[in-house]
Order: structure tokens, then C-alpha cells, then sequence
């Protein structure tokens, strides 16, 4: 899965604990009084619109469950996911992602990060999406990319597909939550993602790593869209960085459910009420891991920017200046995947000091 860099072996902060503290306080959250309309009452929708909203003040993380997504179909999305990466190298890069498709299959060979321990195939939520072809801010040529679908497993594309629209509903659920925790309109945020959304969803695989106090199955790092929706299995690996303590926590598989984190858009929309949290994935020396996100993002031409409701002149003005959406992502894009010599793009790069 390539090499491990010498000076992360060295550098004591990026090296992995064998020993995670378990993060047993990351909230598990019902979302059945959105879900179960026969039993919806407007106390129950106040309740969950509270601890939406102090999950993502204080964790900027939590679980959901009763969630509204077909058990069956996540099964079948997580079964042909294992039969596409038990295939051949050479079977799976038949639809290799490149310089020229933002899509499809690749490891941690083919990128600037060698410390991650894993292999993933991506596909867009919406086909065509549309993004930019540079992160020039005077370049304005768009590009129309569409998915790449293997062969095998059978069926893989539509699989895909159906599980995409069942996801998607519960973002759009989850945005309006967290929108009212906010006190602004349930639909505030649909404007961003009703017509162009860049969302796509990740199959991620990791194998079992023989050096575990020297690789990460992903390094440490923020999201950088507007909610990611993760299903992972059973043998669980992700960790959290607690906000009390600035410690690395591990967040327990709960079954059946998705573990939710916001991101920096959601940092940035908010003006920093809710802050996109650094998490990493563990590897496992026995077990592989499989694990599916599903990262939920707004149109190429998005404006991101804190939200005029929410900042005030005198008591709380804007702490970001505005980024186009589509430029950042290409941006982040370049320097992971062509391994550029620069620092990966960051939301604080666009804090007002």
C-alpha cells in the first residue's frame, strides 16, 4: 500500500497509539421523530433539533440510528464493494482514477500520501457533476465529469445509484436539523446543493497492516464539504480528536448505524459555531476494514461564506472571507492527487485575522 515515510516514523504527534481512549461520549442520536412520521410531534422534532445541534457544538460528531436508509440496500452496496477490491490489481485498474477522471479506483500508491493505508473507488452522486478543470480563480472553464463503473460485481452502477438517493434523503434530514439548531429555516441550506451538488460516495478498503505503530489507514485531517454520512463495519478503526482534551478518541461501531461529522463548510456557514473536527482511521493488524462515505457536498459555484443570519458587526462578524466551492475541492484535488510541493488548501487560509 506503499512505503512509510521516515520522518512520520519519527515525528511523534502523526504516529498512531496502539491504545485509543474509547470515545464512549460521542452521542448515538434516534432520528425517529423525522423518520416515523405517525409518531412526528413538534416536541420530539425540539428535542432531537437540541441534541443535533450539541453534538455538533461539542463533538462535532455523532451516530444515528432509526435513520430511514434500507438496511438491505447498504448490505448490498457493502457486499459488492468487498467482490470489487478481492479482484486482481490489474482487474481493478482497468478503471483507475487519473489525472483526467476524477473517479474510480485507486491507492495510496498513486498519491502524495504514502502514510495511508488503504485503497478506495469513488463515484460521483450526480452524472454528469460539473467542476472546474483548474483552481485558477481566472480560469472559469467547467468540465463535465462522469462516473467510470466496473465490470464487476454485476449490477455495480445501479447498486451505487439506488444507495446514493436513499443516503442523499438523509442528508438533506440532517441539514434541515442542524439548520433549525442554528435558528435559521429548515431549507436554508437546500439552495446549495438542490440543483449542481458535488457529492460522491467513497468504497474504502483496509487491508490488515503489519505495521501498525507506523501507518494510519488515513492520516489525520478536517473534511472539507458540508457533512460526510459514513457506514463502516464492524471492526471499527476511526478516531476522533476530543475537543475538551485534544485527545485522539475512538468512536465504537454501532450496528446499523451512520456515524455523522460536519465539515468545513457547515465551520464556515456557522462562523465557527460548529467547528469540522480532525479524525483519522486506525489499521488493524488481523482484520481488514471496509467502510463507506458518503460526502455530501454543495455546487461547484457555491459561494461559501458565513451566513448573514448568523454574524453580527459588533458581536460576531464574519470570520471567513468567501471561497468559490468547486475551486477549493480542484485545488485540494491537485495536491493530493499530482503530489504539487504546496500545502493542501485549508479553511483557515480564508480566516480573517
Amino acid at each position: 500500500m506503499g512505503e512509510v515515510d521516515p520522518a512520520f516514523i519519527q515525528d511523534p504527534e502523526h504516529r498512531p497509539k496502539l491504545s485509543p481512549i474509547e470515545a464512549t461520549g460521542i452521542p448515538v442520536i434516534d432520528l425517529s421523530p423525522i423518520i416515523n412520521k405517525a409518531v412526528e410531534n413538534s416536541s420530539a422534532i425540539e428535542a432531537l433539533v437540541k441534541e443535533i445541534g450539541s453534538a455538533c457544538k461539542e463533538w462535532g460528531f455523532f451516530q444515528v440510528i432509526n435513520h430511514g436508509v434500507p438496511l438491505t440496500l447498504r448490505q448490498r452496496l457493502e457486499e459488492a464493494s468487498r467482490e470489487f477490491f478481492a479482484q486482481s490489481m490489474e482487474d481493478k485498474r482497468k478503471v483507475n482514477r487519473d489525472e483526467t477522471t476524477l473517479t474510480g479506483y485507486y491507492d495510496t500508491e498513486h498519491t502524495k500520501n504514502v502514510r495511508d493505508w488503504k485503497e478506495v473507488f469513488d463515484f460521483f452522486a450526480k452524472e454528469p457533476t460539473l467542476l472546474p478543470l483548474s483552481s485558477d480563480e481566472h480560469d472559469h472553464r467547467i468540465h463535465h465529469w462522469t462516473n467510470q463503473s466496473p465490470q464487476y460485481p454485476p449490477n455495480f452502477r445501479v447498486i451505487i445509484q439506488e444507495y446514493i438517493e436513499e443516503v442523499q434523503k438523509l442528508g438533506y434530514k440532517l441539514l434541515e436539523l442542524i439548520a433549525l439548531s442554528l435558528g435559521l429555516e429548515a431549507n436554508r441550506f437546500e439552495e446549495f446543493f438542490i440543483k449542481h451538488q458535488t457529492s460522491f460516495v467513497r468504497l474504502n478498503h483496509y487491508p490488515p497492516c503489519p505495521y501498525p505503530d507506523l501507518a494510519l489507514g488515513v492520516g489525520r485531517h478536517k473534511d472539507g464539504g458540508a457533512l460526510t454520512i459514513l457506514a463502516q463495519d464492524e471492526v471499527g478503526g476511526l478516531e476522533v480528536k476530543r475537543k475538551t482534551d485534544q485527545e485522539w478518541v475512538g468512536v465504537k461501531p454501532t450496528p446499523d448505524a451512520y456515524i455523522i461529522n460536519v465539515g468545513d463548510i457547515i465551520q464556515v456557514w456557522s462562523n465557527d459555531a460548529y467547528e469540522s473536527v480532525e479524525h483519522r482511521v486506525m489499521v488493524n493488524t488481523e482484520k481488514e476494514r471496509f467502510s463507506i462515505p458518503f460526502f455530501f457536498n454543495p455546487a461547484h459555484d457555491a459561494e461559501v461564506k458565513p451566513l448573514e443570519e448568523l454574524i453580527n458587526e459588533h458581536n460576531n462578524p464574519a470570520k471567513y472571507r468567501p471561497y468559490k466551492w468547486g475551486k477549493f475541492l480542484i485545488h485540494r484535488r491537485d495536491t493530493n492527487f499530482k503530489k504539487h510541493v504546496v500545502e493542501n488548501l485549508q479553511i483557515y487560509h480564508y480566516k480573517i485575522k
